[in-house]
């Protein structure tokens, strides 16, 4: 990546940061998601009678090993390892939606458009620059909540269990497969979309469509229909970065100057 790269990239993610409206939709969300939520779903395990509980359903779908810890510590380390690793594929898109929808319709509103295709750069690498920029701020957040949401949960359980929780496998390939394909995934699309659209909310709106396949694994997983393991995880991984490249590198398409100019 050259310099003229760079300085899109950081022209991007300063103009986000400066931004206290958006920068407030980018981390509240999240948190709600990845840190209340947890601990809403621990406090739910220690202080619900066990045969009023929703998780049964899901421990029933665990191996009798798994189950030999008690109700509490069973159902903690359910919720830590195979149900909010699946919230970590929401965080990606909606991170990725709110960024990447403005990145050329943000440049129309702001009549800056023209001037950065006067830029030494060739529309591949303004569209790569544009996807990276995005791609960094939402994995920044993803990693962030991810550090929040690992320090509350583990201090409530401490607190109520006397014992922590060990991450399982799954945080990994969610963390360092899965998440960021799926991110790549949906930047790629918004801001392909956004080169066509003519506002900000016309260009989110691909990303409802993305969201719909994760939040059916949210679904199934609350529902006992489907736990996920970490083979389901890694299949999704390589089909989701797989898709990821071969998106990136048809993206472009025919699109010329006309595409990105027309309002």
């Amino acid at each position: 990546m050259n310099s003229a790269m760079t300085a899109i990239v950081k022209k991007d993610l300063y103009e986000i940061t400066a931004n206290r409206r958006m920068l407030l939709t980018l981390l509240i969300v999240p948190l709600v998601l990845t840190v209340l939520l947890p601990v809403v779903f621990v406090l739910l395990i220690y202080f619900v009678p066990e045969e009023a509980s929703d998780f049964q359903s899901l421990l029933a779908l665990l191996p009798p090993q798994a189950s030999s810890a008690g109700f509490e510590r069973t159902a903690s380390e359910l919720v830590f390892n195979h149900i909010l690793p699946v919230f970590f594929l929401i965080v990606p898109v909606m991170e990725s939606s709110v960024m990447s929808a403005s990145s050329f319709v943000g440049e129309k509103e702001k009549s800056t458009l023209e001037t950065l295709l006067y830029s030494p750069l060739s529309l591949k690498q303004i569209f790569r620059a544009k996807v990276l920029a995005s791609f960094l701020l939402s994995m920044a957040v993803s990693l962030l909540s991810f550090f929040l949401m690992l320090f509350v949960f583990e201090t409530v359980v401490l607190l109520l269990s006397g014992g922590l929780i060990l991450p399982g496998i799954e945080w990994l390939l969610i963390m360092l497969l899965v998440s960021p394909a799926l991110s790549m995934i949906a930047i790629t699309l918004i801001v392909r979309v956004s080169v066509k659209a003519q506002s900000v909310e016309d260009a989110q709106q691909g990303a409802v469509f993305l969201l719909l396949p994760v939040l059916a694994l949210v679904i199934g997983q609350f529902a006992g229909v489907l736990l996920i393991s970490a083979w389901i995880l890694l299949g999704i991984g390589c089909l989701c970065a797989l898709l990821a490249g071969l998106l990136m590198k048809k993206a472009m398409g025919r699109f010329g100057y006309e595409q990105f100019l027309k309002r």
